[in-house]
């Protein structure tokens, strides 16, 4: 009964017309200003801007023609190692030399390549289809180094070919002498099991580190060359490191694929 007794008085009266009437402070048309030029400048990004990818991946420096373990032929015990690690060897290069009952045989290189591990020395027992080495395959001396990137098979079909990549070498300081530089050479059509991946590095264990998240699928990366640098290749710094590079040296590749706008994510 008492707020309509209010509400009656309050009609009765007149309006307070002889009040001045308050404007908005310049503090709070300056707070106005400000959130309105923030709007403007956020849609506008919203449609030309964009974001930048990068989508990372282990892998490993090759001249991309795959290694091959080569195994010894007979039984007996090995008296002269006739290779070197790091060594080329041309194909149907004499390997080792491997005593038997019958007499010397010499183990001899499927095809040309570089000796990237020796398992056997003097004085080892081989069986027949034992491991005695690893060599890459590489046609020439000046055959150019590539990477071989293992990407994650639910992430492959982002990486286009020619995207740009910068490769971290394990053998090389990065703080000191930056990163590698390359792009995307080809794509490979299907994930990769542990078998192939042994089979084309000759590593049973590199093989199952790239596999330990599932089947990746292999990229293979071409290296920006550089006749400034020792290394023969470009790097993020102004000379790279002062040594040529080895293949078979792990590395981790960072692609950086296509900016996306943001606007594709903000709509629904």
């Amino acid at each position: 009964m008492q707020f309509r007794q209010q509400a009656l008085s309050k009609l009765q009266s007149p309006e307070e017309l002889d009040l001045p009437v308050r404007y908005a402070r310049p503090q709070g048309l300056l707070v106005l200003a400000v959130t309105v030029v923030v709007m403007a400048a956020a849609s506008i990004w919203a449609v030309t801007g964009s974001i930048p990818s990068t989508l990372r991946a282990p892998g490993i420096l090759t001249h991309g023609q795959g290694s091959y373990v080569l195994q010894s032929p007979v039984t007996g015990q090995v008296t002269r190692v006739l290779a070197e690690e790091g060594k080329r060897v041309a194909a149907g290069a004499p390997v080792l030399t491997v005593r038997t009952d019958q007499g010397d045989k010499v183990v001899r290189s499927i095809a040309a390549g570089r000796v990237t591990t020796l398992v056997a020395r003097i004085g080892t027992v081989v069986t027949t289809g034992a491991d005695v080495a690893t060599v890459e395959r590489v046609s020439g001396n000046d055959d150019p180094l590539l990477a071989m990137l293992y990407v994650p098979a639910d992430s492959a079909a982002t990486v286009p070919v020619g995207a740009s990549v910068d490769l971290t070498v394990q053998s090389v300081p990065t703080d000191e002498y930056g990163m590698l530089r390359g792009r995307v050479k080809a794509i490979g059509r299907t994930a990769q099991s542990d078998q192939k991946i042994s089979g084309f590095l000759g590593d049973k264990d590199l093989a199952g580190q790239f596999t330990k998240d599932g089947p990746p699928v292999a990229v293979l990366v071409s290296l920006a060359r550089s006749s400034a640098t020792e290394s023969g290749y470009q790097w993020s710094s102004a000379g790279g490191p002062p040594f040529a590079l080895d293949s078979m040296t792990l590395a981790d590749g960072a692609f950086h694929l296509a900016e996306q706008r943001p606007i594709d994510w903000l709509l629904p």
